[in-house]
Order: structure tokens, then sequence, then C-alpha cells
């Protein structure tokens, strides 16, 4: 238990890390491509610029849904990458199939990457939920400023 509890303790810790790197890059990124995208002008230009964060948000998930996968590899607990990536991916999105199972002796980082996923998937909701309203309301100054200057 001690091992699982260290395992467990360790990528929780990685995944929040890997998870803020990520949100600030992604947040440098929009802020370094915002000027040039100009998502405040047009419905489509939002939705490309929402589609492009939702798709860096994947790609965070994506690495640490693998990072567990490795993790279970490292550990012994599955014969296959494919096996270690479907359990981790089914964890981490609290999902569970339930249809393959790990081995007890390291049932609790299973456990815990359920609920570090279940954190992270909602840290994720909640800034996208902000880009979004970030989003609108540049869009509303803009709109408030349009004929301003005739």
């Amino acid at each position: 238990m001690i091992a699982a509890l260290f395992v467990s303790s360790l990528m929780a810790v990685s995944t929040v890390a890997i998870h803020m790197v990520g949100l600030v890059f992604l947040t440098e990124v929009m802020r370094k491509r915002s000027p040039k995208l100009r998502p405040h002008t047009s419905p489509l230009r939002q939705m490309i610029f929402i589609l492009l964060v939702v798709l860096g948000l994947f790609l965070i998930h994506a690495v640490e849904i693998w990072a567990y996968a490795g993790v279970y590899m490292l550990l012994g607990a599955f014969e296959d990458f494919e096996t270690a990536l479907y359990f981790s991916t089914s964890t981490f999105t609290t999902l569970g199939y339930g249809d393959v199972i790990i081995d007890n002796k390291w049932r609790l980082v299973g456990a815990i990457e359920g609920f570090n996923g279940f954190l992270l998937i909602g840290w994720s909701t909640a800034f996208l939920v902000s880009v979004i309203a970030r989003l609108r309301s540049t869009e509303t100054d803009w709109l408030d400023h349009l004929g301003e200057d005739d």
C-alpha cells in the first residue's frame, strides 16, 4: 500500500504540474495569437479560437493520461501499452468501464487517478468557461466602440 500511495502522490503532483504548465503555455499562445486571429471580429473566428483552445486542453489531458499509462507499464500492471492506455483513459475520465481491472497491488493508483482526472477536467472546464467569458466581454467591448471613430 505504501508503494501505491507513493506512486499515486507522485503522479498527482506531476499531472497537476503538467496541467499548470500546459495552461500557462496555452494562455501565452492565446495572448500572442489573439491579435492575429482577432476572434472578437466574427463568429467564425470565435469558433476557430475556441476550437484551438479545446484542442489545446485535449492535448494537455492526453499527456497526463499517457503519463499514467506509462507508469502502469513501468509498474508491470498491464501486459501491453494499449491496455494500459485504455485503462488510464477510462479511469482518468472517471468512466471506469470495469472490463480491464488493475492488480490489487496497484488499484489505489487507479482510484487516485480517477480523482485526479476528475479534478483536472474540472480545472480545464473552468479555464474554458473563463476564456469564453473573456472572449464574449472583449466582443461586447469591441462592438460598443465600433461607431466611435465616425
